[in-house]
């Protein structure tokens, strides 16, 4: 087990935003289906996106190494397994966009993955993927992981909930095209986490994807029978995980810059430059470019439905700001790598943080100063990188356990963090 020590420190200098993962999750998967020859330039290789490239593989496509990143050779989505199993290992993303990719191909397949994502709500993509005349199941209590699905797609009518996953509904909308008569989708009981939702749409146009939106991303229209056309793009700059380091700008640093991050782009997690200045925060930004500097922060109220990858690094925050917090309509918190709320209020409270965990949400107390010591990330990656982050202002500093799950979206946290100059080295 890998433990990240992390002494207070304070940061200043530059460094440039690592691709973005849910971009690269995305091309991956549309560009399987694709006829032809796509080129994804810039793209991330962490733990998570290494197992949908490894999936994409196992699923027919052929990936080529070139000079800024993969060649990937689509299928025309004639889905021939190569083998009957796909391992997603701890990626969530990875199970719900090949679950329903998996649909497509005439044979069963089974995906299953660490001990977290046999935890992970399956459920309803199941569901809909049955509407819709796969042959799907889960193999897990309570509608969770192995699930196993294939068969094909005819299409037809169904509806799913939007509280849980928006992965859900993007899984359906990327394999949908593929179905022999199309789909009518209908978002039931609100939808969480839409920008990821609004990247999905955007990646699907790229390929010349034909999807029909209506009533505020609750309502789709899908016809059936395309065929993605192969594209080229660039991989963006991650917002999501950008915002540790503004945010341990913001905390301890003198000025941080992180470039390449497009603030133009339909990445939801670009809002933590509003919310670093809500808390009070100096944010510059000049094209690409983003400075930000410390402050005198105070507490805010956040309803963070959009953004829920944002609330670790945003508590952490809150621990440090005069006043209360209330970071709220984060329900789908509790279904991720691990339930983060809990996780939150326990490991805030080992720092000396008065917290109150919410139903949909956490209600954090600021101090002046926190309490160091040994934390548990629970191998869930934001909560390690959040985690390290408090450490950096935290008297006596803190040891972060299970810090090997950072490899799951940033690989080069530590690295980047160092050049900042904060005191960070990992111990086996």
């Amino acid at each position: 087990m890998t433990r990240l020590v992390v002494e207070p420190s304070k940061l200043k200098g530059r460094v440039e935003a690592q691709p973005s993962k849910s971009y690269t999750h995305r091309l991956l998967s549309i560009g399987l289906l694709a006829d032809g020859d796509s080129r994804i330039s810039n793209p991330l290789l962490s733990l998570d996106t290494k197992a949908t490239l490894d999936a994409v593989k196992n699923l027919g496509g052929k990936v080529e190494e070139i000079e800024d990143g993969w060649r990937l050779t689509g299928t025309s989505g004639n889905i021939e397994p190569l083998g009957r199993e796909i391992n997603v290992r701890n990626s969530g993303t990875t199970l719900r966009f090949m679950c329903a990719i998996s649909a497509l191909s005439p044979d069963r397949i089974r995906l299953t993955g660490d001990e977290s994502i046999l935890k992970r709500p399956m459920g309803p993509l199941i569901g809909s993927l049955s509407d819709l005349g796969a042959d799907a199941e889960c193999r897990g209590e309570k509608s969770r992981p192995p699930v196993v699905v294939g068969g094909g797609l005819t299409g037809g009518e169904t509806r799913i909930r939007g509280t849980i996953s928006s992965q859900f509904i993007s899984a359906l909308l990327i394999a949908s095209p593929y179905s022999e008569v199309g789909v009518d989708l209908e978002v039931e009981e609100g939808l969480k986490s839409k920008p990821y939702v609004r990247m999905t749409l955007k990646t699907l146009k790229l390929a010349d994807g034909n999807i029909r939106s209506k009533s505020s991303l609750m309502s789709f229209s899908i016809p059936g029978k395309q065929i993605f056309k192969p594209f080229d793009f660039l991989v963006p700059g991650d917002f999501s995980s950008a915002a540790f380091v503004l945010s341990a700008g913001a905390l301890s640093g003198e000025e941080v810059e992180v470039i390449n991050l497009d603030p133009n782009d339909v990445q939801g997690d670009k809002r933590i430059l509003d919310l670093l200045r809500d808390f009070g925060s100096e944010v510059k930004v000049r094209g690409k470019r983003v400075k930000v500097s410390g402050g005198n922060l105070h507490g805010i109220d956040v309803d963070c439905s959009d953004t829920p990858d944002l609330v670790p690094i945003l508590s952490v925050l809150a621990a440090v700001a005069e006043g209360k917090t209330r970071l709220h309509n984060v329900t789908h918190l509790r279904f991720k790598e691990v339930d983060r709320l809990k996780a939150l209020a326990t490991e805030l409270g080992k720092l000396g943080v008065r917290v109150k965990e919410l139903e949909d949400g956490i209600k954090i107390w600021g101090k002046d100063h926190l309490k160091g010591g040994e934390l548990d990330s629970y191998g869930d990656h934001r909560m390690a990188m959040a985690l390290a982050v408090a450490g950096l202002v935290a008297e006596g500093g803190v040891r972060v356990r299970r810090a090997e799950c950072i490899d799951v979206s940033y690989p080069k946290f530590v690295e980047d963090m160092r050049s900042l100059g904060a005191k960070m080295k990992v111990k086996e």
